[in-house]
């Protein structure tokens, strides 16, 4: 108990003289923290707009491909109506007359 008391007046006392070394420390420090928070700023106001455009090209190029992964497979079925459609129009002996 007695050196807890010892050593709880030596920390009052180290405190107590090292507050103006920590006090002048962190005087000399704030500059440095509000560069490092302007050059924070600056960057990500340069940098999120290019990555949300990124971000946005990319979403749109996944919609794209995931819609044409989605049609890709339905595309002999188009070619098999196309021909149908062909066929039933040429055997149907209408032809093709101008308004009038």
């Amino acid at each position: 108990m007695l050196f807890g008391l010892f050593a709880g007046v030596a920390a009052l006392l180290g405190g107590v003289i090292l507050l103006p070394v920590m006090l002048v420390g962190l005087v000399l420090w704030i500059p440095f923290m509000l560069l490092k928070l302007t050059l924070r700023l600056m960057f990500g106001l340069l940098v999120l707009p290019i990555v949300l455009l990124v971000g946005i090209i990319g979403l749109l190029a996944g919609g794209v491909a995931l819609f044409v992964a989605l049609l890709a497979p339905l595309i002999p079925l188009l070619l098999l109506a196309g021909c149908a459609w062909l066929l039933w129009r040429l055997l149907s002996g209408e032809r093709f007359r101008l308004p009038a």
